[in-house]
């Protein structure tokens, strides 16, 4: 407890002297602000995706030595070095941290271009050289540019289209749990299959990231995704809320402070509006927040949230073959769209 404190602190969140390695009210408060601005799922509790976070928020740029490595260098140094090579214009990819492939190309092509040794090292030399140039900022960098101009060329057809569905949580993870016990985890999976079926009828090539039986780790998932080629990815979730009351359809899409993806966002718009527009359903709208699915995922990816698992009403619903069926059709249409296919069609 003693080290997340310290940790909070040193990112300028005020935690109460009086709870010196207590987690009390004070503590939650400063874990819930520090969620908030990670664009985290935000429930004051330090469960290993918020301490990842906490750990990578620790790292400033030039504090470490970074290169293209197994398990890859991740943290916030990371996140500042692929800014800083966009906005100068050399393709790092999406700004979330891992020091890939494409950000070690482009610190090497940025090296040739400054005259240092093409090694794909961030050490002091290369740190010096960048902070000379001081990249513009803000503004979108050449990512940005490059997954808006792939949007723009997409092909007008779902026919051979690579799609990644997951179906959340799992059998070691169940997730939340309604009213009448039915688990996220459990519900997903049909929603899963509901969805390759009405896509493989529209003449894509789905794939789903687990089977009913097992959890796997969610960088696997993404491995997985990533491995098959994956043109987009679509997360089947259940919202969850102390309020029995709180209901609605929530879509989101990876970003942070600075970066986020267009593509996913125009994913997430389109499946909201095919959710609400078609079944009724409340809108919460689209969010960026960086989940690690949506994270480690190279392709514009979502992860939905078609209603609250904790209503009994919605509840109902998702048990609902019917509703199952038309929530696979919301997704299916939104996908096709998507991929070119402006307007919606009428329906089933």
């Amino acid at each position: 407890m003693l080290d997340i404190q310290a940790r909070l602190s040193a990112l300028g969140y005020r935690v109460d002297p009086e709870e010196h390695g207590e987690f009390g009210p004070g503590t939650e408060q400063a874990v819930r602000a520090f969620q908030q601005h990670r664009q985290l799922l935000v429930d004051g509790m330090i469960g290993s995706h918020t301490w990842e976070e906490l750990v990578e928020a620790g790292f400033a740029f030039g504090d470490r030595v970074l290169y293209l490595r197994y398990p890859s260098n991740r943290g916030d140094d990371v996140r500042t070095l692929q800014r800083m090579l966009n906005l100068l214009g050399f393709d790092a990819g999406r700004e979330d941290g891992i020091f890939g492939q494409r950000t070690d190309r482009a610190l090497r092509e940025f090296q040739k271009n400054v005259g240092l040794p093409e090694d794909g090292i961030l050490g002091g030399t290369t740190v010096d050289a960048l902070k000379r140039l001081r990249p513009v900022a803000p503004g979108p960098g050449r990512a940005m540019v490059r997954e808006s101009e792939a949007l723009r060329r997409l092909s007008a057809t779902l026919d051979g289209a690579r799609v990644a569905v997951d179906a959340g949580h799992g059998s070691v993870d169940p997730g939340a749990a309604g009213p009448a016990g039915t688990t996220e985890g459990a519900a997903s999976y049909p929603f899963a299959q509901a969805l390759c079926t009405e896509l493989s009828a529209r003449g894509a090539n789905p794939v789903i990231l687990r089977t009913a039986q097992n959890d796997p780790a969610v960088s696997d998932r993404a491995r997985a995704a990533n491995e098959f080629g994956a043109e987009v990815l679509v997360a089947i979730h259940f919202n969850s809320d102390a309020k029995p009351t709180a209901e609605g359809a929530s879509t989101y899409y990876y970003g942070r402070e600075g970066w986020s993806s267009p593509g996913g966002q125009r994913l997430a718009e389109l499946i909201q509006e095919e959710l609400t527009s078609r079944l009724g359903l409340k809108d919460g709208r689209t969010h960026p927040k960086a989940l690690p699915l949506l994270r480690e995922t190279r392709m514009p990816a979502v992860h939905v949230e078609p209603c609250f698992i904790t209503n009994p009403r919605e509840e109902a619903l998702i048990q609902d073959g019917s509703f199952r069926s038309q929530v696979a059709f919301c997704l299916a249409e939104a996908v096709e769209r998507f991929f070119g296919r402006g307007k919606p069609s009428e329906g089933p």
